[in-house]
C-alpha cells in the first residue's frame, strides 16, 4: 500500500493534469482555427505555418499530459469495505 502522502501527492498531480489537459485542448482547438483560417485565405503564407506550428506543440503537450494522466491512474479498483445495497435485507 502507498503511503498517504505519496497518494495526496498523484491526487493533486492527477488534478493539475486534468486542467491542464483541458487548456491544451483548448489551445489545439483554437489553433487548428486558425491554421485553417490562414490557409484559407492565404494559404503557405508566414501566419499558416506559425499556426501549424503552434497546433503541433499543443497536440504533442496534450498527448503529453494525456498519457502521464493515464499513468498516476490506480490499476486495481478501489476497495469499499461497506457491504453492497442488495446483500443486506431487512429483517421483519
Amino acid at each position: 500500500m502507498a503511503p498517504k502522502r505519496e497518494t495526496l501527492t498523484s491526487l493533486r498531480a492527477a488534478r493539475q493534469l486534468r486542467r491542464a489537459r483541458s487548456l491544451y485542448l483548448a489551445g489545439t482547438a483554437l489553433w487548428a482555427a486558425a491554421a485553417v483560417w490562414a490557409g484559407w485565405l492565404q494559404p503557405g503564407s508566414r501566419q499558416m505555418w506559425v499556426s501549424v506550428l503552434l497546433l503541433t506543440v499543443f497536440t504533442g503537450l496534450l498527448l503529453t499530459a494525456s498519457m502521464w494522466l493515464r499513468r498516476l491512474q490506480p490499476t486495481t479498483r478501489p476497495t469499499h469495505h461497506a457491504a453492497p445495497r442488495g446483500a443486506v435485507s431487512p429483517t421483519t
